[in-house]
């Protein structure tokens, strides 16, 4: 069990062109254990309600093999949201891809039919299961976007052992929506008592301010609203500490 996870977010944007998403994976370097790009990074929702189903990639297409690429040339796992076929080829799933050491796929519960939008109209949810994997000694839990609005998927994935909350984003923004963003990732992490890690697309298009949150619901780092990149190192001393502190999931009545 290792005592610290080095976690790096980039709030990248992607483009509407794949390949060009994909050439930007050669970016990634060294030096962390768990890297975190943002929900859609193959490719982009474009405009509202568009069809992305021609954007649609299995796990062994070409995203998913340049990301495990980039994952072993970097020594870490990487996590990256994507479109992935489903049998409904005109409805695909809002996948986040786990590549490197450790390998999984996310499919997105929640679909944003919030806000004026239906994203269920093009898109497939995904299963009711939580998926945690382990990244260098860690449980790490996924969500995607808006995900993040229902505390009963996070609690899941803490049942499921995760002390990490990963939230891969393509938050549009709005009135409150960054309001709303950093509150719900902050709560996410109190109520759990574990870390929560927020990699969103940045400004214009999104709302950027992608953020790390401690179990005690500290800002362990903010991002701004452009393209950036966070570096935070989670020690596990200090989410220990807060589960004595706060036993608030051993007091449960369930």
């Amino acid at each position: 069990m290792a005592d610290q996870l080095r976690v790096r977010v980039h709030q990248w944007a992607s483009g509407l062109d794949p390949a060009a998403n994909r050439a930007r994976l050669a970016d990634l370097a060294p030096g962390a254990d768990l890297v975190v790009l943002p929900e859609a990074f193959a490719r982009d929702f474009g405009e509202a309600g568009s069809d992305v189903s021609a954007y649609a990639e299995p796990l062994d297409g070409r995203f998913v093999q340049g990301l495990q690429q980039a994952a072993e040339a970097a020594s870490c796992t990487v996590v990256a949201g994507m479109f992935e076929a489903a049998d409904d080829p005109a409805r695909p799933y809002n996948t986040l891809v786990v590549a490197g050491a450790a390998s999984a796929a996310y499919r997105k519960i929640h679909l944003y039919d919030s806000f004026g939008y239906r994203e269920s109209d093009r898109l497939t949810g995904g299963p009711l299961e939580p998926v945690v994997v382990e990244v260098a000694g860690w449980r790490v839990g996924l969500m995607t976007c808006y995900d993040l609005r229902f505390p009963e998927l996070g609690r899941r994935l803490v049942d499921a052992g995760a002390e990490v909350l990963v939230v891969p984003a393509a938050w549009l923004p709005g009135e409150r929506k960054v309001t709303h963003w950093r509150t719900l990732l902050a709560a996410r992490a109190i109520e759990n008592t574990c870390f929560v890690v927020g990699a969103g697309q940045p400004e214009p298009r999104y709302s950027g301010h992608s953020a790390v949150y401690g179990p005690l619901g500290d800002t362990l780092a903010e991002a701004s609203g452009g393209e950036e990149t966070l570096e935070v190192v989670l020690d596990r001393a200090d989410l220990d500490g807060a589960r004595r502190t706060n036993p608030s999931l051993a007091n449960r009545r369930l």
